[in-house]
This record gives C-alpha cells, structure tokens and sequence, in this order.
C-alpha cells in the first residue's frame, strides 16, 4: 500500500535508513516499508502535511516511565496521531504504576538507541511493554517512527499487536 507521496521499499533493503536497534527488529518481519524524509519535517503534523499522509494514517510512540516503590519500568504506547494515550487512567493501571510519567528525552534516547522525534516500538529493549491502541492494531497500515528522524516506517497495525511484547488495548481517549 502506498501511503502518502513518498516512495516506499522493504525496510530490510535500506537498513541505512533505520536506527541499528530498529534494523535488527525488522529482520523476519513482513510488510515492513521504510522511506526517507527530510529530518526537519520528522513532527508527525509537519510531516503528514508535507507528504500526503493523514493524521489517521501515522501513529506516535512515546515512552513512558512507571514508578512505583522505588521502582522505574518503562513501556511504549502506540496511538493514532488523531488521538492521546489515556497515560494517567489505562497506562497507569496496566502497568501497576503509582506515578507515571513520559520518560525525559534523554532517557528515552539514552534506553532505546534512537533519535528523539523518531522512537518506534521496534527495537526497543528487551521485555519493554509495548501498549498498542486497539485503533493502531486494527488498521491496515500505518506510518511510524524508523528510530532517525530521516525516514519513516509504514507497518501493518498487526504486525505491531503481533510483537513480542505487545498488548492490544483501548489507549486513546
């Protein structure tokens, strides 16, 4: 499927346009498709306007960190970018969390190995929850994060509910 205006190839054909953590993940995944974009217009509005690409056709990642007893776990959601992941009400309870929070950008480039403006729920450490809106899940592809804000991933929305460790709910709100 061809999303926006931008020319598409198999993610594992141009491994120089993903981050190396990303690179790894995408081995054995199908349907996979990588392009590359200017790095300036990597903010999901400044790019869907620029290229074609809907709001309801991109998805945001973000991280968040989960406290509770001294504790800190982190975890990534998926939400179209038309909606917000509900961080404080589902994100908070599905992670057993007292005090949640989005993980500073440092944090987040330091723990994942990619550019801050493209993380992406491939190639996140191991064992990481990754919570996918239900929205994401069901759509037939979406365009995300490639871990460098040069180029973007579209990606069918169950091949990221079928990641390793990936759960499908109602994110948005």
């Amino acid at each position: 499927m061809a999303i926006g205006t931008l020319d598409w190839v198999g993610a594992a054909t141009r491994l120089d346009l993903l981050a190396e953590p990303v690179a790894r993940a995408v081995a054995g995944l199908d349907g996979v498709e990588v392009a590359e974009i200017d790095p300036t217009l990597a903010d999901t509005a400044a790019f869907c306007e620029r290229y074609g690409v809907s709001l309801g056709e991109s998805a945001n990642c973000v991280i968040v960190a989960a406290k509770r007893g001294g504790e800190v776990r982190h975890a990534a959601c998926v939400v179209l970018a038309t909606t917000r992941a509900d961080v404080n009400g589902v994100v908070r309870r599905r992670l057993d969390a007292r005090k949640i929070s989005f993980a500073p950008q440092e944090e987040a480039v330091g723990l994942t190995g990619m550019e801050y403006g493209g993380i992406t729920p491939l190639g996140l450490p191991e064992g990481w929850p990754v919570l996918v809106d239900e929205a994401v899940a069901a759509h037939p592809e979406v365009v995300i994060g490639s871990g460098v804000r040069h180029s973007k991933l579209a990606i069918p929305g169950a091949v990221l509910a079928g990641l390793k460790t990936a759960e499908v709910l109602r994110l948005a709100n």
